[in-house]
């Protein structure tokens, strides 16, 4: 018998165990070379861990597992090789029992439906036990509907007219205190425990690290999106028809933060011990919702690429993060994130910095609201932005500024077409 330990293989510098998310493959079945066994969960991505040999398989760990680097997933017996699958075992047969002569099964004798009589030395007389409840509750006979052979008054009778007669109104107008109703067990109070995956314990951990390591402030500001609206109603039929995406805002908020960036170095900057590395290049982060929870995945040099290249990397990192396909190299980097809380409907709100990232633009939903231009009241597509800065390494002013110059550069969207 050979047995191939399959382990957990070094996925990336930075990761130092995974969580075993999902088994593709039973205790005991049969499994080819480079099949994939099992999909194990880093920080930043689901990966695939094929077999390294064929074989009948053997789990050594569970669904849920928290395991390092290098430690024992399973073990696969490579002596059932070139078994297309593991055989089954026969079991020795068993004699027969003599059959038992089987008893008569018992007829159940029908029991005749009680009907009330019309007359008889029965009808109208109570059985003692309606009686006693009859005279407890000031019943007469007339005020119960016998069911009982013969007409006999039966005590169920009894219990039927004493319900009714407490439903029903009284004399006067004024209706009885109604019966006392048992509290309702309809609703739930029961609890469940489900353990957190190792995406979310990382978001989690990420996010109170940024909100306590960073000197974190937001400033806001709002822009008016008529422009953009009236630019992708004229020219989105001839830009789907020439490149296959729709001219979408996120295109447009990228390049114009991305230009901005190239200006103001500072927002484009991060702090690593005691230096500031300045990058050359935009590498926007874009926060994408997956079932999992938040990832952002980084859109390179988005300051050289053309709208239509943003759209398409943007629409085909979105589909791989909704898939869990995402390698670690499509999750690495990014200098500044933007997030679209409005696709939810927020109308305010001020995100958390993606470190190592001193900032982040924060969208939002887009209101018709009325607005002063030119000494008139009118009615705009507005939207809120908000930008979240690390203050150790961003002034207040630089921030206010940046938003400012994006504000700009969304309401005449030809400065960013002409790179002006």
């Amino acid at each position: 018998m050979s047995i191939v330990e399959m382990k957990v293989p070094v996925i990336g510098e930075s990761i130092t165990e995974v969580t075993l998310a999902q088994k593709l493959k039973g205790n005991g079945e049969y499994v080819n070379l480079d099949e994939p066994i099992c999909e194990f969960e880093s920080d930043k991505a689901t990966l695939e861990f094929p077999a390294e040999a064929a074989g009948v398989i053997t789990w050594v760990a569970e669904e849920g597992d928290d395991l390092e680097i290098g430690a024992l997933v399973a073990k696969i017996d490579t002596s059932a090789a070139g078994s297309s699958a593991p055989k089954k075992v026969e079991k020795a047969p068993v004699a027969e029992e003599p059959k038992k002569e089987e008893a008569p099964t018992p007829v159940a004798t029908p029991t005749a439906t009680p009907v009330p009589a019309t007359s008889g030395h029965a009808s109208g007389h109570p059985s003692p036990a309606a009686a006693k409840m009859m005279a407890e509750n000031s019943l007469v006979s007339a005020d119960v509907k016998a069911t009982g052979r013969g007409g006999r008054i039966l005590k169920e009778d009894v219990q039927k007219a004493i319900q009714a007669k407490l439903a029903a109104p009284t004399t006067n107008g004024s209706t009885t205190t109604p019966t006392p109703v048992a509290p309702s067990t309809s609703f739930s109070r029961e609890k469940s425990s489900k353990k957190m995956s190792r995406m979310r314990r990382t978001i989690a951990k990420r996010l109170v690290s940024a909100k306590n390591n960073t000197a974190m402030l937001t400033t806001f500001n709002e822009v008016d999106m008529s422009a953009i609206f009236a630019l992708r109603k004229k020219y989105q039929e001839e830009f789907v028809e020439k490149y296959g995406v729709k001219l979408g805002f996120m295109s447009l908020f990228s390049k114009a933060c991305a230009k901005t960036l190239m200006e103001m170095p500072d927002v484009n900057a991060q702090i690593e011990d005691t230096n500031i590395v300045y990058h050359d290049y935009a590498d926007i982060s874009i926060a994408i919702s997956t079932p999992n929870g938040l990832v952002v995945p980084p859109v390179h040099n988005v300051e050289s690429l053309q709208f239509h290249e943003i759209e398409l990397k943007i629409k085909a990192l979105a589909k791989k993060a909704r898939e869990g396909s995402l390698t670690l190299d499509e999750m690495k980097g990014g200098t500044f994130t933007i997030t679209n809380g409005g696709v939810f409907g927020s109308l305010v709100s001020t995100p958390i910095i993606n470190e190592p990232q001193s900032a982040i633009l924060g969208m939002h939903t887009i209101q018709q609201r009325p607005v002063a231009i030119n000494g008139e009241v009118v009615i705009r597509p507005m939207m809120y932005l908000a930008l979240s800065y690390d203050h150790r390494i961003v002034d207040g002013s630089t921030s206010v500024t940046f938003l400012v110059k994006v504000k700009k550069l969304l309401e005449d969207p030809m400065k960013l077409m002409l790179d002006i």
